[in-house]
């Protein structure tokens, strides 16, 4: 499978006239008439065909390269493909808890 060349960013951003709740057609529509690129469509006909309440829906469940924006790390990108998900969650959306030595790390910073 190929991976789609863009970013969350581009999506929300040809999205960002949706009125919410908005399903996946509607999504679609408003991106093709903001004059999208055809990977910011192709994102966007990828998703689950549900209604969502706002853009971060969108941006949990388009499937883009895992590592485009993300900011995981290859430990947390390895968990993810580990855990099971909801039915139509992308491997890569899954949420995943830091790896344990970032966890210590973060809560030294904050000492």
């Amino acid at each position: 499978m190929s991976m789609l060349r863009t970013d969350v960013a581009q999506v929300l951003h040809a999205v960002r006239d949706v009125d919410f709740p908005a399903g996946r057609r509607e999504l679609v529509e408003a991106a093709m008439a903001a004059g999208a690129p055809g990977d910011v469509v192709a994102a966007l006909r990828g998703i689950p065909p549900e209604q969502y309440r706002n853009r971060a829906e969108i941006a949990h469940s388009v499937r883009l390269d895992p590592a485009s924006d993300l900011g995981l790390s290859e430990a947390q990108r390895a968990e993810q493909a580990r855990e099971g998900g909801k039915p139509h969650l992308s491997q890569y959306l899954r949420e995943v808890p830091k790896p344990p030595v970032e966890d210590e790390l973060s809560r030294e910073r904050r000492l």
